[in-house]
């Protein structure tokens, strides 16, 4: 099982560097300069390419879906509504500075001979391989396929940058850090539009060199469908208003043209949405990340595998460990917020308490929600099978422990429960076993883009290339696959009309399918959506975060005739002899008491009459109590570092930042 697979793998690398020649490595980590054999021998040659993927790729045991090559971590989505916690982005400051940490800290820093993995290394490692390999003899078609995939890689870093600082250095040739003066070194600051352009040429050469599809052992490579699909995500930023503040629909119809050709080329390939198993009940929806080889949704993976813990090779997906319960040996590291799993529709796709068909009971908020809700979350009582046991239910109630708390101390959860009374089941296996490792031998790869999303750039680019029924039939389609019931003819959508209020449709249908999946950061910056007078938010009808707490649960536990429950013991646990304190949870048989028929109407007993939900304030820190998320706008473009300016002073600050020449001079927005 993945063994093969490229993406996330260096151990193609290191096989070819071990049995052509053993200094490869070493070698290739030589950032003054580089080996001429390389470039020779296809292996080797194409071990190099094997290694430039990897430095783009989280590590071994990395929270894959959550985690972010610009923090190496999950801040980005600590610093939305998916999780919550303080980070140097939702924070008050005294004021913005370069000095701040929350000068992001992924620019990267000038070049040196010391080996350090950062945007500029990458982008040097790029440049060598580009300039040397059409020198030493290679057929063309090897060297065509190598090229391609580096230009897509040099691509990627350009854009990745872009996002958030606005125009970069653009660097496309060599760059020697030990020339005697260094000024080879000095490029300054290109604009945004000159970033674009030469983003969309690389992406554009990229795919003349690629094949549509890869087979066998090569599958995951970049296609020439992964370059044309990120060419449409390019020009959607292009085209959103972080760098579109006048709505210049020339670049939506750009975005439509570049998405819409993606999306062709794709399908043409096989791609398309995962619709395996059917979509009734978000089967296909909740199944697709356990199909790996040609799976028609994976447009860019990030490939790991499940070879021992601890070997050579090993790279491991770190997201099914973080993500399981601590009861049953999981990290329980992994909190979703209140404020997200509200932002989940009906199963008619209306919003809770808008539809007419599904009454909202918020004591019951697990009742009739979309089918990704499921697949999305495990909630107290949620069945969430794994290899050990398929009818493993998640209990994760409290009770008091003594009649003066008035916060319940007590959990069912012995081994220490997680911060919001919820758990993301998203992406994890219910074969998955805790018997290894406790569930750190995952080799589950992470769709970094699905088809899905292309199909939604698409809508976006439609709708603000004013083809609004078009845009409003591609976030049709991706509720057709969730399983979402047409009871109005549009999937619930039927109050989306106007361009802004489709907008809003689109944006909020990204919020729910890619929940958790590293999107939410950069759709709310593209859009300006974080300030309390962003005027986009108000377009939308879309809350912004500045001034919000994010939050969880606590569910308690209350006795039948409605008085709080206090005591030592697990009031719904029946023990050795005698009944349990309150009720059974898990009886042997229905009907009881009241005539249930199964365990899923017994548990809605067990919601109307036992348990108690209530607002858990704490995810956000307390002290100080008044804690608000804020967000800065200067943070729409990030400001470069002191690090950066301190070994790069020839670099222009970002406008809206200090350095120690004064204000910052560089508009980001041309």
């Amino acid at each position: 099982m993945k063994r093969n697979k490229i993406l996330g793998l260096i151990t193609v690398m290191i096989i070819l560097a071990s049995s052509c020649k053993d200094s490869f490595l070493e070698e290739k980590r030589d950032l003054a300069g580089y080996n001429e054999e390389v470039f020779k021998d296809a292996a080797l040659a194409q071990g190099y390419v094997d290694y430039v993927y990897g430095l783009f790729l989280p590590a071994n045991n990395a929270q894959s879906l959550s985690w972010n090559l610009a923090t190496n971590n999950d801040t980005f989505a600590k610093t939305t509504d998916e999780f919550a916690g303080e980070t140097d982005f939702n924070k008050i400051w005294a004021s913005i500075s370069y000095t701040n940490a929350h000068a992001l800290n992924y620019f990267g820093a000038r070049l040196s001979t010391s080996i350090v993995n950062n945007p500029y290394t990458r982008l040097k490692q790029i440049n060598i391989f580009l300039a040397e390999i059409d020198k030493n003899g290679l057929p063309e078609d090897i060297r065509n396929k190598l090229k391609g995939q580096m230009y897509f890689w040099r691509a990627w870093q350009y854009f990745d940058l872009l996002r958030l600082y606005g125009g970069v250095p653009l660097a496309l040739t060599p760059q020697d850090p030990i020339l005697a003066d260094g000024t080879e070194l000095q490029i300054p600051r290109s604009s945004s539009s000159a970033c674009i352009k030469q983003i969309l040429a690389d992406l554009d050469m990229a795919q003349s060199l690629l094949p549509g599809k890869w087979g066998g052992s090569d599958w995951g490579r970049i296609t020439s469908g992964a370059c044309a699909a990120m060419k449409g995500r390019v020009l959607l930023t292009w085209a959103s208003p972080l760098f579109n503040r006048t709505d210049d629909v020339t670049r939506w119809e750009a975005a439509y043209q570049a998405n819409l050709a993606a999306k062709t080329l794709l399908e043409e390939n096989g791609g398309g949405l995962f619709k395996n198993g059917g979509t009734a009940n978000g089967v296909a929806w909740g199944n697709m990340w356990f199909s790996e080889v040609n799976n028609p949704e994976a447009v860019i993976v990030y490939g790991f595998n499940n070879l021992a813990i601890g070997g050579n090779t090993t790279k491991n997906s770190g997201w099914e460990q973080a993500a399981r319960s601590k009861e049953i040996n999981g990290g329980g590291a992994l909190s979703p917020t209140r404020e997200l799993v509200d932002a989940f529709p009906m199963k008619d796709g209306k919003m809770p308490g808008t539809s007419a068909t599904y009454i909202y009971d918020a004591k019951k908020f697990y009742k009739n929600r979309d089918p990704r809700f499921y697949k999305t979350f495990a909630y107290n009582g949620a069945i969430w099978p794994y290899a050990g046991n398929a009818n493993f239910k998640q209990w994760t109630y409290k009770w008091y422990k003594t009649a003066a708390e008035t916060v319940p101390s007590l959990t069912t959860e012995t081994k220490g429960a997680n911060a919001s009374a919820i758990y993301i089941s998203k992406a994890t296996n219910p074969a998955a076993s805790n018997a290894n490792g406790n569930f750190q031998q995952s080799g589950m790869d992470f769709m970094e883009m699905r088809f899905a999303e292309v199909i939604l750039n698409l809508a976006e680019s439609a709708i603000g290339s004013n083809r609004l029924t078009e845009g409003l039939e591609g976030i049709k389609s991706i509720r057709e696959r969730a399983g979402v019931e047409n009871l109005d003819g549009v999937y619930g959508l039927s109050g989306a009309a106007s361009r802004d209020q489709l907008f809003s449709a689109v944006l909020k249908e990204r919020n729910i399918e890619f929940a958790y999946e590293g999107k939410k950061f950069f759709d709310l910056r593209r859009w300006m959506l974080f300030e309390e007078d962003s005027p986009t938010a108000l377009r939308l009808g879309i809350k912004p975060l500045n001034g919000t707490r994010r939050t969880g649960y606590f569910i308690a536990v209350k006795s039948l005739a409605g008085a709080k429950y206090v005591g030592n013991n697990d009031p719904l646990i029946k023990p050795a002899t005698g009944n349990a304190p309150i009720i059974d949870r898990d009886p042997a048989t229905y009907p009881t008491p009241n005539g249930s028929a199964n365990y899923a109407a017994y548990l809605d007993y067990l919601y109307d009459n036992v348990f108690v939900i209530m607002v858990k304030d704490d995810l956000d820190k307390t002290n100080p109590t008044d804690w608000k998320f804020k967000w800065y706008p200067e943070y729409y473009f990030f400001g470069l570092n002191e690090n950066i300016l301190s070994s790069s002073p020839y670099l222009e600050q970002t406008k809206g930042w200090n350095s120690l020449k004064g204000a910052g001079t560089f508009d980001p927005l041309k």
